[in-house]
């Protein structure tokens, strides 16, 4: 059997590849090929020496043909699938033209062009990357994982594509989901993408078009409900914690329903964490706290409407209920700043629809007697904007052009600086542009998106426009719980990662600048998340610091860098 592994000399800082694959195999397995890059020598012991062309280039000769390449296409669908065939070919050129152009293609590579990569996979399909478990084969998830490319495994992504990115339920095509969630860890954290998995959980799909598609390349059955539905998900869990006892699993774009039951099914069984939930609320937080410190308002008396109450928004609210909790209030008067509304209207405690997960948030149906309802009884979100004169808005609710004139004109009337976070994405799906909150709040709102949007030119400056990435977050907490090898994401942990990114906030110095870091800047970010996650992880006794090792240097040890390194055979045991 070939194999591959990654060796560094502890003493001597170097590091090499030991690989048994020769000739055309070794061409063909994206995570050792270097294409032209090859040394002679390599080219000779590994039997590949007529396989290439004369010349031996450096990775960086080599990034810049590809991004001669890229740089050709025009839509950004075809750029996603040139990037995508770059790491299906050369893993190593792959990172490291994305991490030098970082700003430009993580939002082809991940947010929002994924979505569309999503939506036209089974007809775009070229390679499979990562491990697909469908339903029927649930009883032979031990043996599936056996089949993984990668032996050593620190982390998983695993979805099962019911809730992908605004645009519901895609079935097979959620793949591409934790492929281009783990090649945001290595771009923005360092993890070596040799020590990850993508796994796709396939429980069938509701999607009619993908039912009726004759090249839908996943399970062509509805979706199996919650007993059988749970099952498959226990016997996932079950082979995962035989296979790998001490990963950590992050949990992407599963269901409305689905999602925060199974984080908290085996949120202690492993180390576990829904970006969706987690990851979303962690980066809003951060940037509240970061505009209430640049506007100098108080964090105690926040009023916030949260538009959208599922998965997203209701993860927001208990992770800013959670802060006000630290910051000294109490739970009653923290559960009095927010009004989530949703499709039936502002959430109230007498409505039979409400999720479980949304019942803590639901407001006492006496108080709001005398506000205006509409014929089907609902109270809108311009309603509650009118009666709360909230300083923060949130939008988590897919519905474009939600947060109009009227609702961002009542907002500045109320509020000197309002904090208006427009977090839907993909971009189409935003509630509310830059440039229209911009110009409807008189330039005053503190804003930060979901999507990435160009600056914005109001009354003669260009306004950068923050994004709430959540790249910007989970890279960093992966990359202290890897390193520190913890067993357990703690909401302590998730707040320490919440305060180190809202203190990193350009804003503190500038109230004009963006309320959160740039991207270019992802990997200090991360490292700072990832020290102050660590930090946290000891504290709260769900890991161990090694003996004579410091949180620096172990943080240190996870970094991988685009980067090629020496092959050596490995010899014949």
């Amino acid at each position: 059997m070939s194999r591959f592994y990654f060796k560094r000399n502890l003493k001597t800082g170097k590091s090499v590849i030991e690989t048994s694959y020769t000739g055309k195999s070794l061409l063909t397995l994206p995570q050792l090929n270097k294409g032209t890059a090859f040394s002679n020598e390599e080219r000779w012991t590994f039997g590949i020496q007529s396989k290439l062309p004369y010349r031996v280039e450096t990775l960086n000769q080599q990034a810049t043909r590809a991004y001669e390449q890229y740089s050709r296409y025009t839509v950004d669908l075809s750029k996603n699938i040139y990037l995508s065939n770059l790491h299906n070919t050369n893993e190593t050129l792959f990172f490291k033209l994305v991490q030098d152009h970082l700003e430009e293609m993580l939002p082809i590579l991940y947010t929002p062009t994924v979505g569309e990569a999503v939506k036209t996979y089974s007809r775009e399909y070229r390679k499979p990357r990562g491990l697909y478990i469908a339903y029927p084969d649930r009883y032979k998830i031990n043996e599936i994982l056996s089949h993984r490319t990668n032996y050593d495994i620190d982390l998983i992504v695993a979805s099962d594509a019911e809730g992908v990115l605004g645009i519901g339920d895609q079935g097979v095509g959620g793949i591409e989901i934790p492929v281009a969630k783990l090649a945001v860890y290595t771009l923005c954290a360092g993890i070596n993408p040799s020590r990850y998995l993508p796994i796709f959980l396939d429980a069938g799909t509701n999607n009619p078009h993908l039912l009726k598609d004759p090249l839908y390349l996943g399970w062509r059955h509805k979706r199996v409900k919650r007993k059988a539905y749970d099952e498959m998900i226990k016997l996932f869990i079950e082979a995962i914690k035989n296979t790998f006892p001490k990963i950590f699993l992050h949990w992407e774009d599963f269901g409305r329903s689905n999602a925060r039951r199974n984080l908290e099914l085996y949120k202690d069984e492993l180390c576990s964490f829904n970006d969706d939930m987690q990851g979303t609320a962690a980066v809003t937080v951060s940037g509240i706290l970061a505009a209430c410190r640049a506007a100098k308002l108080s964090f105690f008396k926040q009023r916030i409407v949260i538009f959208g109450a599922g998965t997203a928004g209701t993860g927001i609210a208990d992770k800013l209920f959670k802060a006000m909790l630290n910051h000294g209030l109490d739970e009653k008067q923290a559960k009095d700043c927010f009004w989530l509304v949703d499709k039936d209207g502002l959430l109230l405690d007498n409505m039979a629809t409400l999720a479980p997960f949304q019942k803590p948030y639901a407001r006492n149906h006496q108080e709001v007697l005398d506000w205006f309802k509409l014929t089907n009884n609902v109270i809108s979100l311009d309603e509650v904007i009118r009666q709360v004169k909230p300083t923060t808005l949130i939008g988590c609710s897919t519905q474009p052009g939600a947060f109009d004139a009227h609702i961002l004109k009542t907002m500045a009337a109320n509020q000197k600086h309002p904090i208006i976070f427009p977090l839907s994405n993909p971009t189409e799906l935003a509630e509310a542009t830059p440039e229209d909150i911009l110009t409807y709040t008189n330039g005053q709102a503190l804003i930060a998106t979901g999507s990435p949007f160009n600056h914005v030119h109001y009354k003669g400056k260009s306004h950068y426009i923050a994004q709430c990435n959540n790249a910007l977050v989970f890279p960093g907490v992966g990359l202290g719980i890897i390193a520190i090898g913890a067993t357990k994401l703690t909401d302590n942990m998730l707040w320490a990662a919440c305060l180190c990114l809202s203190k990193l906030s350009p804003a503190h110095k500038n109230p004009h600048q963006p309320l959160l870091p740039r991207l270019k800047d992802a990997h200090k970010v991360s490292r700072k998340i990832a020290k102050a996650v660590a930090k946290q992880a000891i504290q709260d006794g769900v890991a161990t610091l090694p003996k004579g090792k410091t949180i620096t240097s172990c943080i240190k040890e996870q970094i991988w860098k685009p980067i090629y390194y020496p092959f050596i055979p490995i010899k014949d045991e």
